[in-house]
């Protein structure tokens, strides 16, 4: 039996067309089934920068003053961020600190005055690292009395 063959002009016309739009139908849901079914995430920066091993990392700050950190991803953004440590038990006295002076913002960061706790803000305005903003929802996180890390989980990005 020979196969059916479109004799109209419109047949001819349409029925491709119509195929053609079928097929890009079924590939957009192929698609969109694949793409619903990946696992959502909050958000694609880490929330917990591990900087390192306690002891080293205190050493190095009694030694050349807190560390700056630049650039970490919070939650919706990158900060500068200051890590100190007091005290002699590098398992305790960790401090986190955004790289603004506490009376300012973002737009005004800071620069360290080499091995000092000292830095200077954008209105050449000396400021200790205790002056320095506190993050919200920043928090040092000591694990397994080892290693230091800043939980940005819960990190705040309005100063």
């Amino acid at each position: 039996m020979p196969s059916p063959q479109l004799r109209t002009p419109l047949a001819r016309a349409v029925v491709p067309v119509l195929g053609g739009m079928g097929v890009l139908t079924l590939l957009g849901l192929l698609t969109w089934g694949v793409a619903a079914n990946i696992e959502r995430t909050e958000s694609l920066a880490p929330s917990v920068y591990e900087v390192g091993n306690v002891e080293p990392i205190a050493d190095q700050i009694a030694e050349n003053g807190p560390l700056l950190l630049p650039g970490l991803d919070t939650s919706s953004e990158k900060r500068n961020v200051v890590l100190n440590h007091v005290g002699d038990d590098p398992t305790q006295g960790w401090q986190v600190y955004f790289a603004y002076p506490e009376d300012r913002n973002e737009f005004c960061p800071v620069r360290q005055v080499r091995r000092t706790a000292t830095f200077i803000d954008c209105e050449d305005r000396r400021v200790e690292v205790t002056k320095l903003a506190k993050p919200p929802g920043v928090f040092p996180l000591v694990q397994n009395a080892e290693t230091i890390s800043i939980d940005l989980t819960k990190a705040n990005t309005e100063p």
